[in-house]
């Protein structure tokens, strides 16, 4: 066998036996009888990919440990839909080699088996997915997108008002401990009256992202010394970015869609208005003319 097949395969082998051990690992997090009655046929299912690999290989491999450990407890923090739909996103790419790569076809007679095995998974993986945390992903798109929106202009604005972080950081506080709780109130009731979701729930997803967000954005105002306002600023701007670029790819991979649409939409907004604050809190300082 062509010695460039040989380390393709062997690569194989090690991801079948690593996503073994994370589907197993995912499916033992599962309360859902049915949900972890597949993950486990589909763990199962990966074994069985391994073994006619090492019959190729000749080689008994061990699981990728990082690697296992690493995505088992993403499922707990993120939920195992995101991890599960990054699995199979990456399993697509390996489905691809498959098909295109007419030597290993050639070479080994089960790769239609393999692929039949792996289009099914991704089938049964959508069918899958009824995670109760992605029920109230509007909830946490409403508090962070709200978050951003109004606390990234509204610390802009203070930035060239107040030019102290000190004074920044307490009332950045004050207004976003009191905008959590309008925020969540007004989930609150408006879930109620939807009645599709738990209002306290869907209540309390909006007032965590808005209260993480709140003080993810302060926090450089609070670490740097009083008088590093444009650092601060410059910094939680990027802190913006960061947050928008990493919830936007999470939504992406768990609910679908597409990313690039879904952060420069949200990134477009959030900086404009920061701009718009920032000119705003320049003016009210010199038409009023209050001096700090």
């Amino acid at each position: 066998m062509d010695s460039n097949i040989s380390k393709i395969i062997e690569k194989f082998q090690l991801s079948e036996i690593t996503e073994y051990y994370i589907y197993t690992n995912i499916s033992k997090l599962l309360k859902n009888k049915e949900d972890k009655e597949i993950l486990e046929k589909i763990a199962d299912e990966e074994m069985k990919h391994y073994y006619i690999w090492e019959k190729y290989t000749n080689k008994q491999l061990e699981p990728s440990k990082i690697k296992v450990f690493t995505y088992t407890l993403l499922a707990r923090i993120l939920g195992y839909t995101f991890i599960l739909k990054l699995m199979e996103s990456k399993a697509n790419g390996v489905i691809e080699v498959y098909t295109k790569n007419s030597d290993m076809i050639k070479e080994i007679p089960e790769i239609s088996e393999i692929y039949d095995d792996e289009v099914q998974h991704e089938k049964e993986m959508l069918e899958l997915i009824d995670e109760k945390r992605l029920q109230y992903v509007s909830s946490m798109v409403l508090g962070m997108n709200d978050a951003i929106v109004e606390f990234t202009g509204a610390l802009a604005g203070y930035s060239f008002a107040l030019k102290d972080n000190r004074l920044i950081t307490l009332i950045g506080l004050i207004t976003g401990i009191s905008a959590t709780l309008s925020m969540a109130s007004s989930e609150y009731l408006s879930t109620k009256h939807e009645g599709d979701k738990n209002p306290f729930e869907a209540a309390s997803y909006t007032g965590i992202a808005y209260l993480i967000t709140v003080l993810a954005l302060i926090a450089p105002y609070a670490l740097l010394p009083k008088e590093s306002v444009l650092l601060a600023l410059f910094i939680m701007l990027i802190i913006v970015i960061s947050i928008i670029g990493i919830f936007n790819y999470y939504i992406t991979i768990a609910k679908g869609g597409i990313f690039r649409k879904r952060f420069f939409e949200m990134a477009s907004i959030s900086l404009g208005v920061a701009f718009v604050s920032f000119i705003i809190g320049i003016l009210l300082k010199k038409f009023i003319g209050i001096e700090f």
